[in-house]
Formats: C-alpha cells, structure tokens, sequence
C-alpha cells in the first residue's frame, strides 16, 4: 500500500492539481526551501499554501526543476513577497531566463503564461546542496524537458522526480515533439532513478509513493508504447495541451478553443503531425471526443468543459 507514506523531517509535500505542479517545502536549521511554484493562476493559493506551512518564517531559497509553465509560473510572485529569496533553477535555460525569452522558454509556443522571474544562480547536475537539515544531490533528467534535474537526498532516499516519473508514467517528451531522438534519454533517466533506489518518490504531480518499482515498470511500459508508435506520442501530447487549456479556463466554447488552437504553435504543429491534411475543426472534435469518452471533459452543446 502506498497510502500516507512516511516522508523525511522536515519536508511538506503541497500536493496540488494538474494545472500546478507540487510544492516541496523543506524546513530545517540552516533555513526553508521551496522546490517548483505551480501555475500562475494559483499564484495566490501557492503563496497561501507557502505561508501556512511556514508560520511566519522566511522562505530563503526557491527551485525549479525545470521551467515548464507549471512548475514556475508562481516564482515572480514568491520573489516579490520575498525580496531576500535566492532562486535556483537548471542551467540549459539560464540565458533565456536572464534576456526573457517566452518563445525559447516555450510559453508562447504552447500558449501559456508564465511572468518574468529572475534567479541568482544554478542547480548544475553533478553537484549537491544543502536544503533543510539534509544534503540533496542534483542529477540530470533529460526526456520530458532536455534540462530537467531531479534531486536525491542518501541517507531517507527520498527521490524528488519532477515529471521524469510520476506513479502511472511520466510527462509528455517534448524534446521528441520537436524532432530530437528523446525516448532514449527517458529510458537513460529511468536507469538513473533505478540506479538511485529510492525508498519514497515525490513526483511532479500526484501524490509521493513508494512503490518505485511498478512505477517504472509503467513508465517503461508506456515509453515502449510510444516508441512502437510515435503517433500515439504526439496525441497524447494534443491530449494533454487541451486538457491543461481546460484546467486554465474551466470551459470554453468550442469556437474560441478553435481559435486557441491556430494560435498556439506547438499545437498547429501537432494537429498538423496527427491529423494530415484534415481541418483542424475536425481534429480538435476527435481530441474532444477523446477527452469526453475518457471523462477528463465533458461537452455541453457548443461549450467544452473541463471534468
């Protein structure tokens, strides 16, 4: 059984809602550590959420395990509550972090938000930090994000695996969406966790587990499906773009997620690899019905609404 596994002093786990990634905090006498800040529009319940836990205290650090739109879309809001907070985030992204570049950071390409943050310094793979009363090592996860990291604490083996391993699979790759030979650095990430042997998981979402190895046994499971069959990939991709929209806006009429969709690129892309020469009214009727058959929308008339 999973339920209510025991996690390590010091660490809360935030678990939040698909459209916002967890809160890890960590408390201990050398200060508190927040890891990944959730979407933008739960800005104010993050910081709420932050604020309850600490009690009045400072939050001294803040880190990204990458910088999907989920993950640190709530950063620029902790940074302004907290003018002395120190942010970490990988190193791949730093200068588009630094100049604000959205459309390399991916927000414009998958028509997300995400407000301009800044950070202080880097979480390099290969290194390890203190956090809490612990000292966590920072690895390397390419395949869902090409500079992902996950963080590994030794002595509790307490896995912090972002969206590299979740307990029923892993994020969408989308280093493969945009024609990079990805799968394989899922599978070599997938070693990495194994290698660590984790006795507690704290994913990106969903909630901590410790069944680790049935939890990679799907996520090979699944990645072996979507290597037989990259279309698949690129469906479940569509899949989860609408169904984030749908998080976001709670419903929408068809028409104007119709419109969202020729305006966002990263789908024009998708619906044009999925569906061929089809109109895209049509594909986003065919990823609707999915979503409906599969009870994470519902459709009412002309509107589409999340479920």
């Amino acid at each position: 059984m999973n339920s209510q596994p025991t996690l390590p002093p010091g660490l809360t786990v935030l678990e939040r809602g698909w459209l916002s990634s967890n809160n890890i905090l960590i408390q201990g006498a050398t200060g508190t550590a927040l890891i990944d800040s959730g979407y933008c529009t739960h800005a104010p319940q993050t910081l709420a959420l932050v604020q309850s836990v600490l009690n009045g205290q400072a939050l001294d650090l803040l880190l990204n395990t990458h910088l999907h739109s989920d993950h640190c879309g709530g950063n620029a809001a902790l940074q302004a509550v907290y003018p002395a907070l120190r942010t970490l985030i990988p190193p791949g992204q730093a200068a588009s972090v630094r100049d604000w570049n959205p459309y390399a950071l991916s927000y414009t390409p998958t028509g997300q938000d995400c407000p301009r943050f800044t950070f202080d310094d880097v979480l390099q793979p290969g290194t390890a930090l203190r956090l809490g009363d612990a000292v966590w090592q920072v690895h390397a996860a390419p395949g869902h994000d090409t500079h992902s990291v996950i963080l590994f604490e030794p002595q509790s083996r307490c896995l912090i695996s972002a969206d590299a391993l979740w307990q029923r699979g892993f994020g969408v790759v989308f280093p493969e969406l945009d024609g990079a030979d990805a799968f394989d650095e899922v599978a070599a990430t997938l070693d990495v966790i194994e290698a660590l042997s984790p006795r507690i998981v704290v994913p990106g979402h969903g909630a901590p587990f410790t069944d680790v190895a049935q939890a990679l046994g799907v996520a090979r499971q699944r990645l072996a499906g979507f290597v037989a069959s990259p279309r698949k990939h690129i469906q479940y991709a569509a899949k989860v773009m609408l169904k984030f929209k749908l998080l976001e806006a709670q419903q929408m009429p068809r028409d104007a997620l119709l419109a969202w969709v020729h305006g966002t690129p990263y789908l024009t892309h998708l619906f044009e690899a999925q569906f061929g020469d089809l109109p895209f009214a049509q594909g986003l009727d065919l990823l609707v019905a999915d979503l409906v058959r599969s009870g994470a929308a519902s459709l009412h008339g002309t509107v589409v609404c999340n479920a």
